[in-house]
């Protein structure tokens, strides 16, 4: 509608404050000087005559001084997405008995997507503790960082951890960065490792791949099945790309004689909700969370996690008619 405010503005669209702090922002960048670490909104937020903005391919070298912000090496996910992952390996959590490994259900990640506008979007899952979740969100909004959900991926977790998605819009990645950081240094997040290499897992996954359709990928002991939407899912007025904040995800964990942990998120449509809900149930999962990831999605996205325990295979087969509900292709 005419005049009304640009909906991919985050986390305060419109709000005639947050124009004066974005010319402050700008003020000493004009002058010359480094501009202060704040995620400033975008002065455009889609493309002319209400047309949506492609994202475009970079390469990792792009994104070095995204790379020294966070204290870590990225990678890129499809050619559009600089990933970086921060898994909080310093938290011993058990649910429902099992000692959840980081890849599991533990592994925060946030990711940067440059627009055809030369604006970056910044988006993400963060695992933080319990005690830590305060003085974490009061972070994000100092440096303007949107949160679009707060949420839980487990069942009787010891300790209490949440999930926290965050999004940020802006013209200077290096800004969102820092403000990112900020938020990130009042948790314990831990530094880096080195990655190791793959160890066999103790599942049948070439039986898991022919059954789901899909084919997995092993990461830190976790076997991950991957899903994206097939539609062109927008936020505000901006392409996401394929995966970005819209997966379907199966982790198994091995437990041993070819048994698993699985820590399962759905992608949904509001259509589809009711049918994957019952889906599960007959899988014999427990439901954990019914929720969004973002604010202004289109098609409006609904995920639900869920956790199950059993055979590998046979949870893959139960699994099935759950994917088979929803509008999702192998991730590839």
């Amino acid at each position: 509608m005419a005049g009304s405010p640009q909906q991919d503005d985050y986390p305060h669209a419109g709000a005639p404050r947050r124009r004066v702090l974005a010319a402050a922002a700008l003020a000493p960048m004009l002058a010359g000087a480094s501009a202060p670490a704040r995620a400033m909104a975008a002065g455009t937020a889609g493309g002319k005559n209400g047309r949506l903005v492609k994202p475009v391919p970079t390469a990792v070298s792009g994104w070095e001084a995204v790379a020294n912000v966070l204290g870590r090496p990225g990678d890129m996910k499809r050619n559009m997405m600089y990933h970086t992952a921060f898994p909080r390996r310093d938290l011993l959590v058990r649910s429902r008995g099992v000692i959840v490994r980081p890849a599991l259900a533990l592994g925060s990640h946030v990711s940067f997507v440059r627009y055809a506008d030369e604006s970056t979007m910044m988006m993400g899952d963060l695992v933080v503790a319990e005690s830590e979740l305060q003085p974490f969100i009061d972070a994000l909004t100092e440096h303007e960082i949107g949160l679009t959900a707060i949420h839980k991926h487990l069942l009787s977790q010891r300790p209490d951890i949440w999930w926290v998605h965050v999004h940020a819009h802006g013209h200077h990645p290096v800004t969102l960065a820092r403000g990112l950081r900020a938020a990130l240094d009042r948790t314990a997040t831990p530094p880096p490792l080195a990655s190791a290499p793959p160890q066999p897992l103790d599942l049948d996954t070439a039986a898991i791949d022919a059954t789901l359709g899909a084919k997995g990928s092993i990461d830190d002991g976790i076997y991950k099945s991957v899903f994206v939407r097939r539609e062109t899912v927008s936020d505000g007025r901006r392409v996401l790309p394929p995966g970005l904040g819209s997966t379907t995800a199966f982790n198994f964990q091995p437990l041993g004689g070819g048994y698993a942990a699985l820590s399962g998120d759905c992608a949904m449509i509001a259509k589809e909700v009711q049918d994957v809900l019952a889906a599960l149930r007959r899988a014999g999962a427990e439901l954990v969370e019914l929720h969004n990831h973002g604010l202004t999605d289109k098609p409006r996205l609904f995920f639900v996690h869920f956790w199950l325990v059993g055979d590998g295979v046979r949870i893959a087969r139960a699994l099935r008619p759950a994917v088979a509900a929803t509008n999702v292709a192998p991730a590839g």
